[in-house]
């Protein structure tokens, strides 16, 4: 299979204007998700909805991954670029297969599970594709140490958001609906640690890879689930007199 330059470019472009709108439509009405989903409308249940949203982003790689025979010519595929494509694999592999099974959450409307599904299926194919068939990496010193750096951001940010996602988890027995504070790891800094991880991880992607599609990806993930952590910082200061002041909701002693 040939690289496909211009549907490359014409899917990142859409990642990142995707993300300005996505943005732009958090600032006006909050997405319907987890402890803001109302009471009726058509929902599935969490497990086997974080299951169908996230599973497209881990099989389109593997079948791109399967049916490529060998390099094509001028693409970095090799040792390298399956590492990177087995990188991003991991994320949703543990998504599909580890979270949604674990996931104590709420059901979640069946338009958002269809509009996640559509994402990652897109988003799977163009970074197969684009690590596969078209992207090129230079034998040098400097490269070496951006793929070593971006490699340990997203090992740390995995690290991060599967902690996080353990404490969350943990805060509630089976069949409880109750919240409570969440502490310990990273949310003694910040109230979307979770968010905070996976913004980490596919920064540290975005630098390993050092490409316009991975750039993309990573914009859109810091403005689909950024403002998720101030609408969760927001929702915990409103629920809890006690709530610890000195938190921010997605950035250490920043924001």
């Amino acid at each position: 299979m040939r690289c496909r330059e211009d549907s490359i470019s014409y899917l990142s472009w859409a990642l990142v204007s995707g993300g300005v709108v996505y943005l732009w439509h958090q600032t006006r009405r909050h997405t319907q998700y987890g402890r803001y989903v109302p009471a009726e409308g058509r929902c599935c249940p969490a497990r086997l909805a974080w299951f169908l949203q996230e599973v497209p982003a881990f099989l389109l790689p593997l079948l791109l991954l399967l049916l490529t025979d060998g390099p094509d010519t001028g693409a970095g595929t090799g040792t390298g670029t399956t590492l990177l494509l087995c990188t991003f694999m991991l994320h949703y592999f543990h998504r599909s297969f580890i979270y949604a099974l674990l996931t104590r959450g709420r059901p979640v409307p069946l338009v958002i599970i269809v509009c996640a599904a559509i994402f990652c299926s897109l988003n799977g194919f163009l970074q197969g594709h684009h690590l596969l068939h078209c992207a090129q990496f230079e034998h040098t010193w400097p490269e070496h140490a951006r793929l070593a750096a971006g490699f340990l951001l997203f090992a740390v940010g995995m690290i991060i958001n599967i902690h996080s996602d353990h404490i969350l988890r943990s805060l509630r027995k089976p069949g409880e609906i109750i919240y409570r504070i969440p502490r310990g790891g990273m949310f003694e800094f910040v109230s979307g640690a979770n968010f905070f991880g996976e913004i980490v991880e596919w920064c540290g992607y975005a630098v390993a890879v050092w490409s316009l599609p991975t750039f993309a990806f990573a914009f859109f993930t810091v403005c689909s689930i950024g403002p998720r952590a101030y609408q969760h910082h927001r929702d915990y200061l409103q629920r809890f007199e006690d709530y610890p002041r000195s938190r921010k909701a997605l950035i250490p002693f920043i924001l």
